[in-house]
Parts: structure tokens; C-alpha cells; sequence
């Protein structure tokens, strides 16, 4: 039997989650999948954008609402709140894949991986046929993916022209 107290590995008591990265061939067969998930999360932001001036509209009248408004206020609260909720599912499914919603009106992505050992992803954006763009993480520049990695099928050990 150990001395040692047993001990958490951080503060909150809660396992670190593994960072995710992902080589260009996993994240592009990942793409149609994701593209369905983007696509549900960029018509679920229309549609809780469409509803929520009505919603603030009818809760600033609510005192005068005839009856088939006020029904009308708690379907579109209903509404709403649904939205939300498949919004978030959404949003969760996308994160267990290890994708970043960037931009939910949009429908911009990023999946993770790593350029000469730096932190970087691969971006897509709805309406883009393919993986085409990749940036560091913390720059906003998109760079075009390389055709070497498309060659080698990987990313890390090939060196961007111009990177030390």
C-alpha cells in the first residue's frame, strides 16, 4: 500500500481531455459527416435568429395580447427552446469529433492538427467542396494546403515553404 494520497490530475478533479489532431486523409473523410452536422447547426442559428424578434417583440406586448397572440408567444418560446437544444446537441456531436465551430452563421470549422510542430487546423467553411485552407491556431490568415501533404498524406514532418 502506497503513502501517496491519490489525487486528481487537475484542479477540478476532472480527467484532462486528449487532445485532438487530425492528418488531412482522417479529416477529409470525416467532411461529409461534419458537413451534415454544420449544416443543422447553420439552420438552427436562422431559425433562432428568425424567431427571436418575434419572441421580444410579443414579450414587450404581452400585457396586450389577445389570445391567439399569446398562444403565439409560448409556441414560438417553445420554438426556441428547441432550437437551442438540437443547437447544442449539435454543437457537442461536432466537439466529440474534435471539430471547432468557428462561425455558426457562417458554418465555419476548423479540424485540428499540427504544422512543424505547432498547433494549427484545417478549415472549411459550408459551400466548399473540399479541405483546402489551414492556418496556425491564433491567425486569422488562411493559407492553401499544400499539394505535397496530398502527396505524403500527412502533415507534421513536411516543412511550409518559408517556415524555419
Amino acid at each position: 500500500m502506497s503513502n501517496t494520497p491519490n489525487r486528481a490530475s487537475n484542479s477540478a478533479g476532472k480527467p484532462r481531455k486528449k487532445e485532438i489532431t487530425l492528418d488531412l486523409a482522417t479529416a477529409r473523410q470525416m467532411l461529409p459527416l461534419v458537413r451534415s452536422i454544420v449544416t443543422d447547426i447553420v439552420n438552427l442559428r436562422q431559425q433562432i435568429n428568425r424567431l427571436t424578434p418575434e419572441q421580444e417583440r410579443l414579450d414587450r406586448q404581452r400585457r396586450e395580447l389577445v389570445w391567439q397572440e399569446r398562444q403565439r408567444r409560448y409556441q414560438v418560446a417553445d420554438e426556441i427552446a428547441t432550437a437551442e437544444k438540437a443547437w447544442a446537441a449539435a454543437v457537442t456531436e461536432l466537439s466529440g469529433l474534435g471539430v471547432t465551430l468557428v462561425d455558426d452563421e457562417a458554418g465555419e470549422v476548423d479540424f485540428p492538427t499540427k504544422v512543424n510542430g505547432r498547433t494549427a487546423a484545417f478549415s472549411w467553411t459550408i459551400g466548399e467542396d473540399g479541405l483546402r485552407h489551414w492556418h496556425y491556431t491564433g491567425e486569422d490568415a488562411q493559407r492553401p494546403i499544400p499539394s505535397e501533404w496530398e502527396k505524403s498524406g500527412t502533415v507534421t514532418p513536411i516543412r511550409f515553404r518559408g517556415q524555419p
